[in-house]
């Protein structure tokens, strides 16, 4: 049914498991360094984040790809003596996760101005140092209070991680683009490809429901 081409569209499945848990991991971060910048961070910091924002929020991310992979290889051209250039992989990971970071940056904001200031300033008042205090007391609740934004975002993540296969990254699309150059069979190497997407995107909202559940465990919802 699928000419053969079943088992390379299931490495081009895990190329893009693998892009977009590599590229959420690192947009968390970056999200989570300028949503506390914003609420935390001093003028300087806070206005670097609201640059990071605006600038990545506004532009497509196919943009931001190409940016990334042809702009990043001629900056590392630049230092004499780099043994090293950017691969695609990394090049697309980069992009998705500064992309997934600017958008998280706000979710990540919400979320700890919703953090009651007297929690903090308790946690001050027994004798807790700031790292602490934000390990203990910001960041569980941070954590509970983003999931749900970062679920949906990573849905997102999911349907833009297909741009990367205009760079080379061997991905779904990218398979299903060979196959369907081999066979001349469009409809059914897109299709599959598709199907392969729906499942993944229901398992990951399987999983984020399970997330949902445990994060609100014990925690009594207001009526």
């Amino acid at each position: 049914m699928l000419y053969g081409f079943g088992p390379q569209l299931l490495e081009g499945l895990l190329v893009t498991v693998q892009v977009s848990v590599v590229s959420v991991c690192i947009g968390i971060v970056l999200g989570m360094a300028g949503g506390t910048a914003k609420v935390y961070g001093p003028a300087p910091l806070r206005g670097l984040a609201e640059l990071y924002t605006i600038v990545l929020r506004g532009l497509p991310e196919l943009l931001v790809v190409l940016l990334v992979y042809y702009g990043g290889s001629w900056l590392l051209g630049l230092i004499p003596g780099w043994p090293l250039e950017l691969k695609p992989f990394a090049a697309g990971c980069l992009a998705l996760a500064t992309t997934f970071g600017a958008y998280a940056t706000e979710v990540f904001r919400g979320a700890l101005q919703s953090i009651p200031k007297g929690q903090i300033e308790a946690g001050t008042a027994i004798g807790l140092g700031r790292f602490l205090v934000f390990r203990r007391i910001i960041l569980p609740q941070v954590w509970r209070l983003a999931l749900p934004g970062l679920g949906n975002l990573f849905l997102v993540l999911l349907k833009d991680s297909a741009l990367v296969s205009v760079i080379g990254v061997h991905d779904l699309m990218y398979k299903a683009d060979m196959a369907r150059t081999a066979t001349r069979d469009s409809f059914t190497m897109f299709s599959a490809a598709a199907v392969l997407y729906l499942l993944l995107t229901a398992v990951t909202t399987a999983v984020l429901h399970v997330l949902e559940k445990r994060t609100y465990h014990g925690i009594r919802h207001p009526a």
